[in-house]
């Protein structure tokens, strides 16, 4: 393969998570077992510092009738929350636009909403975008790329990219589409799992089909440049384990910021972008494996039930890579009623509602970690009844 930025040949394996399924098809109880499984590889590049997937499953496969929807969590809305504001604080005053590339169910574009925006929302999963059309947020269901910005024919002061950057098969047609539809003023937010993080939390579980790409600042920004925009300023927020902000724009319409510099300068310190940073990340994720595998036997040797709180996409990953299934983990605890009895993709561990339950178990295995503080508060009475809540990753 090439690599998905720089198109250089020098790609080396770092991390091999095993045959997986993708992680967010959950099964009906009839299609357990029939789930096709793929590559699920971690290669880098040495030439841009690059880390990457080897293998796509394409797009019309993940995200044409995806789960997955934002606001279901609060701190997760809270979050978006914080974003429109910063953002609006960077715009002119007057009526502005906004263009939210993967919009989910519009949780996103409601903030700028409140603002006074005018938001359009662009989502490829067609029951997600009927949810927020319903909501009142204008989204087509589509894919964006090149044909359909050309299709909408208009720019944007603000073009918005939550959680969806790393995830683009047409990676360069993509990025072309945003610069032709971004207003030469405008602002192009790109909010990612910043991979500095991922390494430094040993979030090894946000590795997985959706996620072709893993971003620092460094890779980044050499795949903007290609495509005549350049990030200007960035800050990292605690959202799902470490999300970094990046504000890009038009080159040679903005100057650097000495926070975008001094984030720079830490990725350098701290050996983010080298090859060997990754072969240590890959002896601790085997680590972790045997780790929680363990912890997990120990508590059947002890008769302890065990449920898994949340069923999210990355929990999926590491089920599968430490092949724990229903003997180990009997159910799945989730809010979003969209998996409401399913199961889990390659493991088959059923999936319930938080408030279908009647008793809870000894321990939840927590999957959803990235809301620890919200998990915790609203299940602080569970705490205190000695019900034992454990964060595979702990960040």
């Amino acid at each position: 393969m090439i690599c998905r930025i720089c198109d250089g040949t020098d790609l080396e394996p770092v991390l091999d998570l095993g045959e997986q399924p993708w992680c967010n098809h959950f099964l009906k109880p009839e299609e357990a077992g029939t789930e096709p499984r793929y590559p699920l590889r971690l290669v880098y590049c040495h030439t841009c510092g690059t880390t990457q997937l080897d293998y796509t499953v394409k797009k019309e496969v993940m995200f044409a009738d995806h789960t997955y929807l934002s606001g279901v969590t609060k701190s997760l809305s809270e979050h978006f929350r914080r974003v429109a504001t910063e953002v609006d604080a960077r715009t002119g005053s007057g009526r502005k636009s906004v263009l939210d590339i993967g919009s989910n169910d519009g949780t996103q574009l409601k903030h700028f909403q409140a603002l006074g925006y005018d938001v359009l929302g662009i989502e490829s999963s067609k029951p997600t975008a009927a949810l927020a059309n319903e909501a009142g947020v204008p989204t087509v269901h589509t894919f964006f790329n090149g044909e359909t910005a050309a299709q909408l024919g208009r720019q944007f002061d603000v073009i918005n990219a939550a959680g969806v950057f790393f995830h683009l098969e047409e990676l360069h047609d993509v990025t072309d589409a945003v610069r032709a539809s971004l207003r030469r003023d405008g602002t192009f937010v790109v909010q990612f799992l910043y991979m500095k993080k991922i390494v430094e939390n040993l979030a090894f579980d946000q590795i997985y089909h959706e996620h072709l790409l893993y971003y620092n600042l460094r890779n980044l920004g050499t795949l903007l440049a290609r495509h005549g925009l350049e990030i200007h300023d960035c800050y990292l927020t605690p959202a799902h384990g470490g999300s970094m902000i990046a504000f890009a724009s038009h080159c040679g319409t903005q100057n650097p910021s000495a926070r975008l510099n001094e984030y720079l300068a830490a990725e350098d310190a701290s050996g983010c972008n080298d090859i060997a940073t990754y072969h240590r990340f890959a002896g601790r994720v085997r680590e972790v494996k045997t780790r929680d595998v363990a912890f997990l036997d120990d508590a059947a040797r002890r008769g302890q039930s065990v449920y898994g709180m949340g069923a999210p996409v990355k929990g999926n990953t590491l089920l599968n890579y430490f092949g724990v299934g229903p003997d180990r983990i009997s159910r799945l605890v989730e809010k979003n009623r969209l998996r409401n009895g399913l199961l889990s993709p390659g493991m088959h561990i059923p999936v319930v509602m938080e408030d279908e339950l009647d008793a809870p178990p000894d321990i939840y295995y927590v999957l959803a970690w990235n809301f620890k503080n919200e998990i915790l508060a609203n299940n602080q009475h569970l705490v205190d009844s000695g019900v034992q809540f454990y964060f595979p990753v702990d960040a």
